[in-house]
């Protein structure tokens, strides 16, 4: 399979935000269900479930390079948190809302000439390869294409173009990121691509689907 090519020229990314799994500082909304260290161990589950898919498309897609955006860690410790799980890359998310996080890591990757560049966040217990792998299809032919979670936002976001972007004047965290980015996206005139629903977990009513 053969990486997608736009403007871009580079090697393209797929690219996974992540919390360090430290006890009281991620899963917040998971917590009051399961406890701190509960929650964490699940966030550290998360995030080996989904990079272990990721490095499954990384072998089935010729180029593609495994980066981790990460918070809650200085540079050193992300740096060595990486080498762990075995992406190619670690970056840091920085501060400021989901979407200028998003944001800024599609700017990073477009800046270092990626062919496309998609995002997955960590809390997917149904993400396989293949649905990564679609992602990539999809942007041989979309401008944008866009994972539908059940809560109505979605799991995973992926473009060939930097500009224009889609995640100001976004609800986050809402029931609406879903439709408000789709009608940024037709309003700039994005040829868009929806790929199979998927839902992560963020709540303990959502530990019953994982089990």
């Amino acid at each position: 399979m053969r990486p997608p090519r736009d403007r871009g020229t580079g090697p393209p990314q797929l690219v996974m935000l992540a919390r360090w799994p430290a006890p009281g500082r991620c899963k917040s909304r998971l917590v009051p269900g399961v406890g701190t260290g509960r929650a964490a161990a699940i966030q550290a589950r998360l995030t080996q479930h989904g990079l272990a898919a990721s490095a499954e498309a990384r072998r089935a897609m010729a180029g593609l390079r495994l980066v981790l955006a990460s918070s809650g860690l200085g540079a050193g410790a992300a740096a060595r948190w990486g080498r762990r799980l075995g992406v190619d890359r670690v970056v840091d998310q920085g501060t400021g809302s989901l979407g200028l996080r998003m944001q800024r890591q599609m700017r990073r990757g477009w800046r270092e000439g990626a062919a496309a560049v998609v995002l997955i966040g960590s809390d997917l217990p149904e993400l396989t390869a293949d649905d990564l792998l679609a992602a990539f299809r999809a942007l041989a032919h979309s401008d944008l294409v866009l994972g539908p979670a059940g809560d109505g936002g979605y799991w995973l976001i992926g473009r060939r173009r930097a500009t224009p972007q889609v995640f100001s004047g976004i609800d986050w965290g809402s029931d609406r990121v879903l439709e408000q980015t789709l009608q940024q996206a037709h309003r700039a005139g994005l040829g868009t691509t929806l790929l199979a629903e998927r839902h992560d977990l963020d709540r303990p009513a959502d530990l019953d689907r994982w089990r």
